[in-house]
């Protein structure tokens, strides 16, 4: 059998194997990076699950403006702030104070004051204690967190029946 001469030109070539095909790296670079990004947001869905539930979510939700609207019609107007430590870690004791002062600036003595401490992803590592006067306006209280992580706190302060709160996230580092 003879050949032409475009058959003895064209070089036979084996064809191409599909993984270096740009369309097929693309293809499967896609599906990688949609996969990546969906564990990444599972993951981040898990860590920061705050887990707080209250078992009255709805009857709450319901009387919310009511709620907020005596709330603010009882506000006495006091400043709190609350004093923690530039570095709290774990099992290592940490002073927390509250400083409570009304419109004009005096300290205030309520009724009592209480720290409440909430682990977002575990119920039962949550803990509380009163808080001692420690001069007039100012309240403090020495406590360690078992476990490194985020925590929230919550100051009550109790006057005359009134409960009114503050609240801040606390960073708990490791050892």
């Amino acid at each position: 059998m003879k050949m032409t001469t475009l058959e003895r030109l064209t070089p036979v070539t084996a064809p191409t194997p599909a993984w270096r095909s740009p369309w097929v790296i693309g293809w499967v670079a896609l599906v990688v990076l949609v996969l990546g990004v969906n564990l990444t947001m599972v993951y981040l869905a898990i860590v920061t699950n705050p887990g707080l539930v209250n078992e009255d979510f709805y009857d709450r939700g319901q009387h919310y403006e009511r709620t907020m609207a005596s709330k603010l019609a009882n506000d006495p107007g006091w400043t709190m702030r609350l004093d923690l430590p530039e570095s709290i870690r774990v099992n290592e004791p940490s002073r927390i104070r509250v400083l409570l002062t009304d419109k004009a600036g005096e300290p205030v003595s309520p009724d009592r004051v209480s720290f409440f401490a909430y682990r977002p992803s575990d119920k039962g590592q949550d803990f509380s204690a009163v808080m001692e006067e420690e001069a007039p306006g100012r309240y403090g209280l020495q406590l360690s967190f078992p476990l490194v992580g985020f925590w929230d706190g919550l100051v009550a302060v109790t006057q005359g029946g009134e409960e009114f709160t503050l609240g801040e996230r606390i960073s708990v580092a490791g050892p």
